[in-house]
Order: C-alpha cells, then sequence, then structure tokens
C-alpha cells in the first residue's frame, strides 16, 4: 500500500498524559485535554460489562481482557506496518500469529477500497475539548473518510458499536476544525478471534454528531 500515502497534511503527533486516572492529550496551546476514549469510558453504561465480569468471575474477565488488549495492539502494528508499506511478520508466539492473520483479514476485506491513505495513527485535537488518535484518514469508496480497526471475540450487533461511531464523529470534526476539510464519513473494520470480518459506516453523521456532543457536555458537566 505505499504507493497509497499522500502527504495531504502535516499531522503533529501529540503528546499524551494521565490526569487522575484518565488519558490527557497535551494540544499544540500546551494544554491537556480528555481524550475521545476518556470521554466515552467516563459517560458509558456499563450494565452489560459488568453483568458479564459477574458472570464469567474477575478473574477470568481479567484474562480475557488482557489477551483482547494484546491481540489488539499487535494486529494495529502489523496494519499499521501494512499501511506504510514496511515488512510485517507473523511473529512466533500464538498472539502474535492470531493477530497477524486478523490483520490480513481486514487488508483483504477492508482496505482494498481504501484509494487514498492521508495518515495512519493520527493524532487529532479539538482545541480546549478533546483530542484522540484515529487508525487511518483517506479516501474510501470515493470519500475522504477517519477509519479505526476493532477486534472482537464475536460478530458485533450494530446497537453494539454506537460508541465507535462516537469515536469516528469526534475524529471527523476535529479533523475538519483543524485542516479545514469536510469529512463527513467514517467506516470501522473489524475482525473477531475467529477470523469473521465486519465493517460499519456512519449511516447519519448529523445525528452521530449530535449524539458526540451530548456525551462531551456530560463529561464536562460531571468533571466540572
Amino acid at each position: 500500500m505505499t504507493k497509497l500515502l499522500v502527504e495531504k497534511f502535516q499531522y503533529k503527533k501529540l503528546r499524551r498524559t494521565t490526569i487522575d486516572g484518565k488519558r490527557h492529550y497535551v494540544g499544540e496551546d500546551g494544554n491537556p485535554v480528555p481524550s475521545v476514549t476518556t470521554i466515552l469510558s467516563h459517560s458509558k453504561d456499563m450494565t452489560g460489562l459488568n453483568a458479564w465480569k459477574k458472570r464469567v468471575g474477575a478473574q477470568e474477565a481479567q484474562r480475557i481482557a488482557t489477551e483482547s488488549a494484546n491481540i489488539g495492539t499487535v494486529m494495529h502494528r502489523s496494519l499499521e506496518k501494512h499501511v506504510k508499506g514496511e515488512d510485517r511478520k507473523p511473529g512466533s508466539n500464538l498472539i502474535q500469529q492470531k493477530a497477524h492473520t486478523m490483520a490480513n483479514v481486514i487488508i483483504d476485506n477492508g482496505l482494498n477500497d481504501v484509494s487514498e491513505v492521508w495518515g495512519s495513527e493520527v493524532s487529532l485535537h479539538y482545541p480546549e475539548l478533546y483530542a484522540g488518535t484515529t487508525d487511518l484518514v483517506g479516501v474510501y469508496k470515493g470519500a475522504p473518510a477517519i477509519m479505526d480497526f476493532k477486534q472482537s471475540r464475536r460478530l458485533k450487533k450494530k446497537e453494539w458499536v454506537e460508541d465507535y461511531y462516537l469515536q469516528l464523529v469526534a475524529y471527523s470534526e476535529a479533523h475538519n476544525k483543524l485542516y479545514d476539510t469536510q469529512i463527513n464519513s467514517g467506516r470501522i473494520f473489524i475482525c473477531t478471534q475467529n477470523n469473521e470480518f465486519q465493517t460499519f459506516d456512519i449511516d447519519n453523521y448529523d445525528h452521530w454528531v449530535g449524539q458526540w456532543y451530548a456525551r462531551l457536555e456530560q463529561y464536562y458537566k460531571s468533571v466540572l
């Protein structure tokens, strides 16, 4: 995919920091702002997750969460290398090999519709409000889009991925603010640990933007 890399914008890396146990980014103005994931986690309904932890037990829940996080990290790293045209190797342990195979599924089923890559692991900052890092910015099926990679233990229903939509529109709004773009398209690429592929797109941008700013307001009301 090296030929797809287009340096359309000069993206700047933001410094991460932790405040009261929550991830923040330091913007170019020197002021820290909460990450998108911090904002969403703070205002997320945890009923389902807590019920699952109770059902499987705390120890097993932690084991599954750690394993999934490790797979996700390696999968993202593999996809980033692919986008940048760097060598990708499966690795020697089972987690590395599983993540490599899952990355291949996303490459074959999702990234084949990406015609331009503007940036990978792009830091985006909405001044004085929030910041975050999106996996990919570029052109998907002819339209500028924010794209994120996800791994999952099982196939997702649409109602389970609403926070993913909010992530996409948060990054889109920040990109539009910083770089004077008009991005109103977003795509999520998911691969399960059984190598099943799913993709979801923002079907109603204005609706999800409204939902995002409502969550943002809810967060700031709770911390101020």
